[in-house]
């Protein structure tokens, strides 16, 4: 097993670790997927005085692979459309969830079936702080 682990850890010519493309589907070699110098928060802020993080709380939100302790990017530079996820404030509340505009009402909805959607009867009562970006998910 180490020998496999080690054949996947990747090094540019200064001794960087390499990001490596893995595909999901059939094997493949890797070798030929290699990006240099892979640096997280270039990958994951494009607008560095708009880009905030947050931590994710409570279980809304699992089943768009959102779970408690996932470090969460948010972007308030990005005007929200349906379908995006969201921080917003409703009634001075903040909470994460999916915008959606139907039938010109809009909706807060969460992606666990154990929660129900909030209606947003004021548009006035509603803050959109961001729209999330990326979500870093701890496996191990």
């Amino acid at each position: 097993m180490g020998a496999f682990k080690d054949s996947l850890i990747m090094t540019d010519s200064e001794g960087f670790n390499a990001l490596v493309h893995i595909p999901c589907g059939f094997p493949s070699p890797a070798t030929e997927y290699i990006e240099n110098n892979l640096n997280l928060h270039d990958l994951v802020v494009k607008r560095p005085a708009a880009t905030y993080f947050m931590r994710a709380s409570g279980d809304s939100m699992t089943g768009v692979g959102i779970y408690p302790d996932d470090v969460l990017v948010i972007d308030r530079s990005i005007k929200p459309r349906s379908g995006q996820i969201v921080v917003a404030s409703i009634n001075n509340e903040y909470t994460l969830k999916i915008f959606k505009i139907l039938d010109h009402k809009i909706f807060l909805m969460p992606a666990n079936p154990n929660y129900k959607p909030i209606i947003v009867n004021n548009p006035d009562d509603l803050q959109i702080f961001g729209v999330l970006t990326y979500n870093l998910h701890k496996h191990v």
